[in-house]
This record gives structure tokens, sequence and C-alpha cells, in this order.
């Protein structure tokens, strides 16, 4: 018996009414609330339910009605599908309209159903498909339908889409069209951790405009109801129970387990329960099911007629079973498809072996006639199944190409690795396939998807199985590739030597590949070596302009913008130059590289708010060129996030890199964690020690994520006191970031002065042999500081304001160290200049963080020096920043400073004045009379007569006592 539905809608009454009325749908709403909605809830708990009866009164409000239908085609990706179908639907309906915005748009012809099959005229060069366009032109397509009247835009099953379509449905929620209601649904079960959707979808809801409904399993009354709509009056109470109990308010399950328990089957597992709707079916019908299982989620009635054997009668008769069995159901536009996908699946999983090969290799035989059509990734997909690889290898690098035309480098990369692993382990070569044209193309689009290490391991695959004999040319190509990528990505392998050897070897090559390679040699010698690195670029300059080579010659202007060019030229000025010719050229990636420099620039010199205004840039454009984590615009919002955290905005700055429910790069993710870590624990004195400790496995294949996470942990070991955690943190980094950098990298400065820096709050606390121990690895920290100052004295370029903030820090926190270890102590004046020079430096380069840091130390310094006014000032100002941030370690350093107000509760608080206070804390601590005056920049005279005084307020015959009488009384 087939499982049953009922065309009343049971239990979502309330779901449809807030739909309706949000959107404005409902003659009593009037007004719309909202233009989109999200509609998420598990698998078969009725959301196409909900979004049919929505339909339904839309079109009896008078509204049009189109839908579009992400599709699960498994390792393949086909681009903006759910658009593709809405675009045929309006061409259908509303020719007019249709063809006025083509006549405008274009582009947006490349999505016409008709365009998205296979075809040898991939799309490249200038028939790319330009994202910012098709946003245009689609949002153009709405206006003008919603011309007629209001209608109501259905994108179905999100969890599936594709990172354009995920795209192009944030660029229609940020920008609403008047007229138009969009309404998107997707599985919540489906949405795991690490699923692009999910953190998509948090973003969506922090748009103004769009509400979400989540659609929750059924009350038990209306599981109840909904099974006596199904079979009213033929249940036991039993029978009910065992239903209610099973289905768990989904549903669908519960139409599943009303249909397979009149027949007085009821399987132990749903999967059994769908199975049984197959085992009802006559053996024509069960053929058909499963030729549609092994299709996908649909298929068109052409594609099943070619694949299958039967005459039109029998086709026609076994769907139109399947069809009123519930197990199949008609959709739009002549395609079939299961009425749920967890049917399809367990009529998939149901197939032996050898018969989803037989199935497989039909559809390929289908699609590569021309028997029926379709697109590049489902032939593909096919022929993959059914083990066709001369197929399979070149569908997936057509897949690939037209992924790449439509901005989906992730997409394409899926695709030419397939193909490589389908030539890799074919036991016949396949013919005219140039296998080393194919990893250069898949290198790019590894690289533009940000995947570098993994371009790198393909690229070096490749060269490995080079014969000895191949030829220069062939080898240089690869290495030039390679030396490309070792310049996005830290590795111990050199990109300078990589690059030189593919020079010398394309010496006598083509020009093009000569230049491409001078192009990145020049890149890797860099500053450096800024005057090779010139050469170098202007003898690929000469040669691109010579050889209409356009892309190369934007790219080189980019290069020698930043080579101190003669006469002096703004390197920013030629950035900006560079990035408008990029983008007037239509080169999406050398603009993103020439801003991405431009950005680091106003950076370096301290303007955070130009640096924050061009990293935005980047990021918006990555967005319409599909190249959001690539490594300039993903490095770009890294230090986007660098930039807020110095201006003070820690919550915007910990936002932008939560890529939850995102699929970055593995390199980026643990990156952006470990700044998170850095505001969380570093900045805000918060607990995560597991997510420093998951860190540390990237330590050794990132420089920054070292650099970060062990900045961290430094500042961490600082607040507990521990300077020799601390201290071995900066071990730790400086091992894993030398041989990926190189010795003396700039940011060994600041490590090593937030250790002294640990080493110095330690000092007050410590006896005198733990001061002298300290001294020695104190020394060789200061020392290290002063070789990273030593070897970036030739680059005047590399020393901006940060730069020099972190240069004064080193020599105050070293002064403080030596004063409060009473180590060979400075005198009152020079420790208070060099931390007014600190507060200085850090006010020039805007660091709120380090701002307040300063401060901080810089009231202790003062307070000790007799300046109570200036003291109470510089704490005053660094606790308003600190209560703004919630750096609870800066505000704990203010109290311990005594800087805050005592308790006024307890009397024998009162007894004792501030100096004497202080007093007590060194004389608990064993300090000498002469220690403390030292420190206290007092004489020892004075001290002494503190302390008399001190022992008679507590009633105290020793310093032993007074500091436990202190301890009880709560003065320590």
């Amino acid at each position: 018996m087939p499982a049953l539905r009922t065309t009343d809608l049971i239990g979502r009454d309330a779901e449809l009414e807030e739909l309706s009325s949000q959107l404005g749908i409902r003659a009593s709403a009037g007004v719309q609330t909202v233009p989109a909605m999200l509609v998420g809830g598990d698998a078969g708990v009725g959301k196409t339910r909900v979004l049919m009866a929505l339909r339904d009164a839309a079109i009896d409000a008078g509204w049009q009605v189109v839908a579009g239908h992400c599709l699960d085609l498994a390792d393949s990706s086909l681009p903006y599908l759910p658009f593709s179908e809405i675009l045929g639907r309006v061409m259908a309906d509303q020719p007019d309209v249709a063809g006025r915005v083509l006549e405008r748009h274009r582009t947006l012809a490349r999505l016409q159903p008709g365009r998205r099959i296979r075809s040898s005229d991939t799309a490249s060069g200038d028939q790319a498909l330009d994202r910012g366009n098709v946003y245009d032109a689609f949002a153009d397509l709405l206006a003008a339908v919603a011309e007629e009247a209001p209608i109501l835009v259905v994108v179905e099953d999100a969890h599936w889409a594709d990172e354009s379509t995920r795209d192009m449905l944030s660029f229609l929620f940020s920008r609403p069209v008047p007229g138009v209601a969009l309404v998107v649904s997707y599985r919540a079960d489906d949405l795991h951790r690490r699923h692009p959707l999910r953190r998509q979808v948090a973003e969506w809801m922090r748009l103004r405009g769009v509400d979400r409904l989540q659609l929750e399993p059924l009350a038990d009354d209306d599981v109840r109801r909904l099974v006596r709509a199904l079979r009213p009056g033929t249940l036991s109470e039993a029978e009910y129970v065992s239903i209610a109990d099973r289905a768990e308010g989904n549903p669908f399950f519960v139409e599943e387990l009303v249909g397979a328990a009149r027949s007085g089957q009821v399987p132990g597992e749903l999967v059994d329960v769908l199975l049984v709707h197959l085992d009802r079916l006559d053996e024509t019908t069960r053929r058909v099911v499963r030729i549609v299982s092994a299709a996908g989620r649909q298929v068109s009635h052409g594609l099943l007629a070619a694949v299958s054997d039967l005459d039109s009668a029998e086709l026609e008769g076994a769907l139109r079973t399947a069809v009123e069995a519930n197990v199949l159901v008609v959709s739009r536009g002549g395609t079939y498809a299961f009425r749920h996908a967890l049917l399809g699946e367990a009529v998939y999983d149901d197939l032996l072996p050898g018969e989803r090969a037989r199935l497989h290799a039909d559809f390929v035989s289908a699609l590569g006639e021309g028997r029926a059509i379709g697109t590049a990734a489902e032939l593909a997909q096919h022929a993959r199944r059914a083990d066709d690889r001369p197929v399979a290898i070149r569908a997936s690098i057509e897949a690939g190409e037209e992924a790449m035309a439509v901005g989906g480098p992730s997409e394409a990369a899926t695709h030419f690795l397939d193909a490589l692993d389908l030539i890799d382990t074919s036991r016949t070569p396949v013919a005219d396939i140039d296998v080393h044209a194919l990893v250069r193309r898949c290198a790019e689009a590894l690289v533009a998807a940000g995947r570098v290490p993994k371009a790198v391991k393909v690229l070096r695959a490749r060269l490995a199985s080079l014969p000895a004999d191949a030829s220069d040319v062939d080898r240089g190509q690869l290495l030039t590739s390679v030396a490309s990528a070792l310049l996005l990505t830290d590795t111990t392998e050199s990109p300078r030597a990589t690059a030189a050897e593919a020079v010398e070897l394309l010496r006598d090559g083509p020009p093009k590949l000569l230049a491409r390679a001078l192009f990145v040699h020049a890149e890797s010698l860099g500053n450096w070596r800024a005057d090779e690195a010139r050469t170098a670029a202007m003898e690929a300059l000469d040669l691109a302009e010579r050889n209409d080579l356009t892309s190369l010659a934007v790219e080189l202007h980019t290069t020698l913008a930043g080579l101190d060019p003669d006469g002096g030229e703004d390197p920013g000025t030629g950035w900006r130059a560079a990035a408008a010719r990029a983008r007037a050229a239509g080169l999406i990636e050398p603009e993103l590289r020439a801003l991405y420099f431009l950005g680091r620039l106003h950076q370096d010199r301290g303007d955070l708010d130009l640096a924050g205004e061009v990293y935005r840039e980047v990021i918006a454009r990555s967005e319409i060129g599909g190249l959001v984590w690539s490594p300039y615009p993903a490095e770009s919002r890294l230090l986007l996030a660098v930039a807020l955290t110095h201006q003070g905005r820690l919550d915007e700055a910990w936002s932008l890199l939560d890529v939850t429910g995102q699929d970055p790069p593995m390199v980026y993710e643990w990156l952006f964690f470990a700044h998170q870590m850095l505001i969380v624990i570093g900045i805000r004195g918060g607990s995560h020690a597991k997510g420093l400790e998951r860190l540390r496995d990237y330590w050794g294949s990132d420089g920054l994520t070292a650099i970060t996470a062990g900045s961290t942990e430094v500042m961490r070991a600082a607040f507990a006191g521990d300077p020799a955690g601390a201290l071995a943190a900066y071990d730790d980094v400086v091992a894993s970031v030398v041989p990926l950098w190189h010795e003396w990298f700039q940011a060994r400065l600041r490590l090593a002065t937030l250790v002294v820096g640990a080493f110095a709050s330690a000092a007050a606390h410590q006896s005198a042999d733990e001061r002298e121990a300290a001294a020695a690895e104190v020394d060789r920290l200061v020392s290290d500081g002063g070789k990273v100052i030593d070897f970036y004295a030739p680059y005047e370029a590399s020393r901006g304001p940060e730069y020099r903030l972190w240069v004064a820090r080193r020599t105050a926190e070293h002064l403080r160290w030596r004063w409060l270890a009473q180590h060979d102590p400075p005198s009152s004046d020079e420790l208070v200049a060099a931390w007014r020079a600190a507060e200085e430096t850090a006010l020039a380069y805007g660091s709120v963080p380090e701002i307040a840091q300063t401060r901080v130390r810089l009231a202790g310094v003062l307070r000790a020096a007799g300046d109570a006014a200036g003291a109470r000032a510089a704490a005053d100002q660094a606790r308003e920043a600190a209560h703004a941030m919630g750096a609870e370690p800066l505000l704990a350093e203010l109290t311990a400073l005594g800087s805050s107000p005592a308790p006024a509760t307890a009397s024998d608080a009162a007894t004792l004045t501030p100096r004497e206070s202080e007093i007590l804390a060194l004389v608990a601590e064993g300090r000498s009379n002469g220690e403390i005056g030292k420190q206290l920049f007092i004489s020892t005279k004075t001290v002494s007569v503190h302390v008399s005084n001190i022992l008679a307020k507590l009633d105290a015959a020793s310093r032993t006592e007074a500091a436990a009488v202190a301890r009880r009384r709560g003065l320590l």
C-alpha cells in the first residue's frame, strides 16, 4: 500500500500565517514587514508543504510565484542552478519581459537553462561570467517582473546550494527589490559545524529585512490529527502510539509509517519503510524508480526515455503508477523527483554495485551521444560512477572550466582534481589531454580558492613524475607555478631559488612564459634585493608590453610600485593606479593584489582608518569575483580584524573572523581562530586553554598563526605571573617561525618585549635569588630585540609607527625590570622618560590596547616617582579604555597598583596610608629597606620610619608578623 498524503495543512497554521503576514501576502496584513524569510527545519518536517501552501495563498492574493531548486550533485557543482530555473520559468511565462532584460544584460543569457548544457565553447577570458553583472541583472529581472504584480521567489533546499548561489542570495538579501518577496528553505539538520550555509544563515539573520521561521516537529496532538486524516478510524491506539513514537513529530515519517501500517508491515528502520513502497510496485515501475534514483534528485522525461529500454507507453504507465503511489512527484518543467530525498537515497543505496554501474553507464551513453541534454557536471558524475574514465576526465575538465568561468574556483578545483585523479589511476593513457596544462589550471583554481598548500602539492607531484628527458618548457612552466604558489604560503622551500631555475629553463622559450617566470622571480626577490627585483621586473614588463600580455603588465606595474621606483613616487599612488588599470581591464585578481598592497601600506604607516577602507574594498571586490578565500582577500580580512583590534573594536574584529558554518581553507580557519584567541584570552583574559592547545598543531605550517597564538600564550602567562611560561612560549614561536621566515623576523621584537614585561611584572614578587636567575634570560631577550632592530636598520620602509612603538616599549620594559628587580636600577627620571616615550609612540600608532597597557605601567612608574596626579591621570585613561574593551588583565593590573579606591567597610584598612600600604606589600615579599627605597625612589631612612609606623599600627613585633596580620585582615 503506498504511503498516504493529505492535502490539509495540519499543525502549520501559525507558521503559514506568520509567513504570509511578514511578507505582506495576506490582504489583512496590508504592509510587508520583511522582504525575505528563511525557512529551516529537519528533513521531512514539512518545509515544502508549507511553501506550497504559501504559494497557493500568494496566487490567491494576485501574486506571481517562481521557484528554483538546489540539487545534490554530490561531488559535482553547477553554479546558480536555482536562478537558471527561475530565469527559464520567466522566459516561458513572460518572454517579453525576459527579452527586454536580456537585451540590457547580455551576461545573464549564460544562465539560461539551454546555455547550461554541455558545449565545446566553454567560456573563458572575456566570456567569463562577471558576478557583479549577474547580480545586478538578476535583480533587474525580478524588478521588471514585479512591475506587473508582486512576485514571490522561492529557493528550496539551500543546504545543497553551491557557493555562487549562496553569494547571489546574499546579494538579494542585502539589496531588496521592491515588489519582490524572497523565501529560502534549508535543512537545519544538515548544517553541521563546518557546513558553509551555517555561517551564511547567521550573517543573513543580521541583515535588516531578513527573518527566519524554524519549523519544529509537530506537537503530539497534531501528529494524532495527521494520523487520523490519513487513516480515519482504521488504526488501533497501539498502532498510533507506535507511529507517533517512531515519527517523533516528523510529518513525512508519519505518512510513511501510516502507509506501511495499513498493510501490516511496520519495519524497524525508516529505510525499510521507504523500501516497502518499491516492493509493492510492479517490476516495470520498480525499474523506472531505480533509474530515477541513479539520475539524482530530478530527472527529465527525455533523459529517462533515453536511458530506459521501455517504449513510450510502458514508461509513461510506470511513471504514472509511481506518481499515484506517491513515490515520485511531477515537478514543474517536466521533471520527476522522489517525493522526499530520503526515499531516493534509500532506493539508490539498495541498488547492487553492478546495477549502479550499469545505470550510470546508460546515463553516460545518453548524455554523451546527445540523446538527452545535460551539463558537463552531470556527465562527469555519471561517468565516474560508471568507471568510464575517458569520458569522466573530459567532462570533469569541461565542468571545471565552466565553474571557473562563472566565478566558482572551489568547484572548479574539485572537478580538475577529479580529472587528475582519474588520469593518474587510469590503466591506459587518455589521448588529447595536456596533463601539464591541466595541472597548472588546477593549481590556479586551488590558489583562487585559497588552498595554496594543496596547489603546491599537486604541482610538486607532477614535477616529480616528469621523465628525465622532459622539455625545459614543461619543467620551467611547472616551476614557475610552484614558485608563484610558494610566495603565497609559508614554507621551508625557497621560492627565490625555484623561480630562478624557472627563468633559466625558459630563457629560450616563448616570451609569454619567460615574462611570467621573470615576474615571479622579481616577486621572490622583493625589497630584500630590490635592485635585482627591479631589473627582472623591467625585463618582464618589456616582454609583456611587446607581446600584448595585459594581465601580466598590470601585475608588473603593481610589483614595480613597491620597489621604490626612480623618481620617488609614493608606492600608494602606483598601487592605486595599478588597481584602477586592472579594474578597467576586467582583471579581478591583479586588482585584488594591488589593493591588498595598498591596504598594507596604510596599515604600516599607522593610518588604520584608510587601511580598513581598502581592506573592505578588497573583500567586497573578491565577493564579486568569487575569490573570497583566495590569499589576498582572506589576508585582508585578517588584517582588517587586526586594524579593528588596534582601534579597540574587539567585538567587530571577532565577528569578522567568525567562520562558523563556512568552509574556509584550513590555514585561514586556524589563523582567524588564533586572532580570536588573542582577543578573548590575550586582551580580555578569558579562559580557552584547549583552543590554544589545538592551535599548537598549526604553528609549524603558518608563521603568523604561530606568532598570534604564541603572543596570546605569552600574554596569558604574564597575567598569571608566570614569566617562565612566557619565555617557553617565546622560544617555541621562534623555533616554529624561523624555518618558515628568517631568524630576525620583525614580530620577534614584540614577542621578546612582551616576555621582558612578564619578567618585570613578576620581579616585584620574587626573591633576590629568583631575580638574579632571571637576569640572564632578560638580557637574552633584550639582545634578541636589539638584533631585530639591527637587522631592519637598512630598510627604512619597514620601520613604521608600530615598529617604533615596540622599539620604545623594549627600552621601557627593560628599565622597568631593572627597577623592579633592583638590578642596576635606573633613576626615576630615566624610567619616567622611557615610559613617556613609549606612551608617545603608542599614541602615534593609535593602538588602543597598547596605549592602555603603556598607561597602566606609566601610572605605576609615576606613582613610585611621587607624581600622584600624573599617575592618577594615566590610570584613569587606561581604566576607561580597559573597561570599554573588557580587558580584565589591565583592570587587574590597575587594581594591583592601588589605583582603584580600597573598600571602605573595614576600619583596619583605613589605618594605613597609601605609601604605607605600598611598603607593607614589599615587606611581605621579603624586600629589605634598601631595596624598597630604591624601588620607590625614597631614602632608606624614610622606609625605616614607615616600617616602624606599620608595625605600631598593626601591633606587630616583627616584619614577618606584620605581613601575617595584614594578610589576615585583607590588607594584602
